[in-house]
């Protein structure tokens, strides 16, 4: 090799490498970096084509390719639109919404009202409903009263016992006042007069009325018949005795039942309790009067839950003048109650997706923002909202679900609770960058 051959391989040796990285970097700077976390690129709508082109396209149906991100790594940041889009923000023309009929409503103020309903069954009354039994050993002389439903007067006669120990207690009682009437000491009288009252108490412990012991006392006319009178004005509910049987001490005589008011009891759930108070008014229907609304109010509610229902019983009392409401009968239950004001929104406008609930929000111009709000209770066909909006916000009240896909489709819908960042430069003609992942829907 001469000198002048061995100076040009030197040139060359020296140059090369020069010239590699020249070209190198012209290559790399006409295109888009490679993030080392991204296994490969694939297609939302066809996640079987993979690829490691971060700007490739899917060849079926021509989308951008979102990467898969490898196991425990995350992507790279990647410098933010400058569009004067939102992160989560998306564009459907206004052309395109009234195809598809999207309506919008206003977060405003309202008045909360909530209803509660339930079922129940109407009995009597307890503080209403008396049970003859016998309190002294005889037989039934005559029946005044045979079936149950016969209506009664306050006072009616009910049934009359014949009983030898009534006549004894009574003469007992007028041989008491004739001696009394003869003492003429005063410690006498005064024995006589302690003697008297445990006489009447007795008698009055055998259903003996006050005015028939002073009748008694005013014709001084001992009888063994016993007269039973109905205590108020009801119906007969039971009569489990016959004329001429005879009786013994605690035999049931006779039921009888003031149906003015009656008792609904009704079951409400455990997480419904703490909004019912004692005195508030109910409304009650019963399918045997269609359109007629009975009133009543809660008088009990049961501190006791039933362990497999997990309800709790309400008592409702209930005037029932012209005795519709019949003991056995089943009625609903409607307990309105005002909530006081708050911010809300139509049920249509809100669409859940598993961990947190999403409304989609307009910007204006077509332009949308999916928002994340809290919620409270539902109240009819609105919805309370505790976070996450402003009053006088318009939000999408129909076809959510369509534009949900449209946010899809466009990338925009993503989980921005911890948002990943954007993936690549934004491609030419697109409005929204492709997002790194796509939230799962909640099935």
């Amino acid at each position: 090799m001469n000198r002048g051959q061995f100076i040009r391989y030197l040139a060359i040796a020296i140059l090369l490498p020069g010239l590699d990285a020249v070209f190198t970097g012209c290559s790399r700077s006409g295109g888009a970096a490679q993030d080392p976390n991204v296994d490969y690129y694939t297609c939302t709508m066809h996640p079987s084509v993979h690829s490691h082109d971060p700007n490739g396209k899917c060849p079926i149906c021509s989308m951008d390719l979102v990467p898969v991100m490898k196991k425990g790594a995350t992507a790279q940041a990647a410098p933010k639109a400058t569009t004067g889009a939102t992160l989560n923000e998306f564009t459907v023309p206004v052309e395109r919404q009234q195809q598809i009929g999207v309506t919008y409503a206003t977060a405003r103020k309202e008045l909360l009202r909530h209803t509660i309903r339930s079922v129940g069954m109407v009995v009597p009354d307890k503080t209403r409903q008396w049970e003859f039994v016998a309190r002294v050993e005889g037989y039934v002389q005559k029946l005044n009263v045979t079936s149950p439903g016969e209506p009664l007067e306050k006072g009616q006669s009910l049934l009359t016992i014949y009983s030898p120990e009534l006549l004894t207690a009574e003469r007992e009682l007028v041989n008491l006042l004739e001696s009394r009437d003869r003492a003429t000491a005063p410690e006498s009288r005064a024995s006589t007069d302690r003697l008297i009252t445990a006489a009447q108490r007795r008698l009055e412990q055998w259903n003996i009325t006050p005015e028939q012991i002073a009748e008694l006392q005013k014709t001084r006319k001992p009888s063994e018949f016993l007269t039973l009178y109905s205590p108020f004005k009801g119906v007969v509910e039971d009569v489990p005795v016959d004329q001429g049987r005879k009786v013994m001490i605690g035999d049931h005589l006779v039921d009888v039942a003031d149906l003015s008011v009656v008792w609904v009891w009704a079951e409400f759930y455990e997480d419904e309790l703490p909004m019912l108070a004692k005195g508030q008014k109910v409304r009650i229907n019963t399918k045997s009067y269609p359109g007629l609304v009975f009133e009543g109010q809660l008088g009990l509610i049961d501190p006791f839950l039933a362990q497999t229902m997990r309800t709790a019983k309400v008592r409702i009392d209930t005037p029932n003048p012209e005795f519709k409401l019949r003991p056995g009968m089943y009625v609903d239950i409607e307990l309105e109650m005002e909530m006081g004001e708050g911010l809300a929104i139509p049920v249509s406008a809100v669409m859940p997706t598993g961990a947190r609930t999403l409304v989609f929000v307009d910007q204006g111009e077509g332009k949308l923002e999916p928002r994340s709000v809290q919620l409270g209770r539902k109240f009819g066909d609105i919805y309370e909202v505790i976070g996450g909006l402003l009053e006088g916000e318009r939000v999408v009240a129909s076809a959510n679900f369509l534009i949900d896909a449209e946010s899809k489709v466009q990338g925009a819908v993503k989980d921005f609770v911890e948002p990943a960042a954007e993936t690549a430069e934004k491609p030419a003609g697109r409005e929204i960058s492709v997002p790194a992942a796509l939230p799962k829907e909640a099935e």
